[in-house]
């Protein structure tokens, strides 16, 4: 069972950042594998989450990464989905996903995949997490050029090593990806 501290604090957490991205007029999008569909919990906990929360995409299963959020197969087939890569390419491909017309560039994507155990998974130890952010250019407050082409996200990766059981592990990275984005979204200029 969660302890009270902790859900306490994703709920302050998931709450601040509603406020945030209503303030700002952003919205919230998740793809989730290894938490299966608590992060979005953390979300649709919190009253007026409607306001901001799309939704989130579970691929817990690698091809579903691939055909729903098109993260690169080869990436996958090479890789394997616990990777910082991945990670921000799920994160990239549910902010896409959720973007609605006339909202562009307004969806936050958010991503989790890891291993949480009870055991290893092949060469991944238990509690290695990737979460995945992609903000918009403009939660950034300027526009990215590479050469010619314009970039709409600018996305991030965060390695986790989570200690605890299953449930830990799944709690955690919740906790951990909340506050990656509470700092990114507070710390913007």
């Amino acid at each position: 069972m969660i302890g009270k501290s902790v859900q306490g604090r994703c709920d302050d957490l998931a709450g601040r950042i509603i406020d945030t991205c209503r303030d700002s007029g952003l919205f919230l999008a998740a793809a989730e594998s290894l938490t299966g569909g608590l992060l979005a919990d953390a979300f649709v906990r919190i009253p007026g989450a409607s306001d901001v929360f799309l939704g989130s995409a579970v691929t817990y299963d690698i091809a579903a990464k691939a055909a729903i959020l098109k993260v690169d197969q080869d990436l996958l087939a090479t890789q394997g989905a616990v990777h910082p890569r991945v990670a921000q390419e799920m994160a990239e491909g549910t902010a896409r996903l959720y973007t609605r017309p006339g909202h562009e560039d307004t969806v936050i994507g958010m991503a989790t995949t890891g291993v949480a155990g009870p055991g290893p998974d092949g060469d991944d130890p238990a509690g290695l997490v990737y979460i995945g952010l992609a903000l918009p250019v403009r939660v950034l407050g300027r526009r990215i050029e590479t050469g010619l082409q314009s970039h709409a996200y600018r996305t991030y990766a965060y390695e986790l090593h989570l200690d605890g059981d299953r449930e830990q592990v799944r709690r955690g990275t919740v906790m951990r990806i909340l506050d990656q984005l509470d700092r990114a979204l507070h710390s913007r200029g």
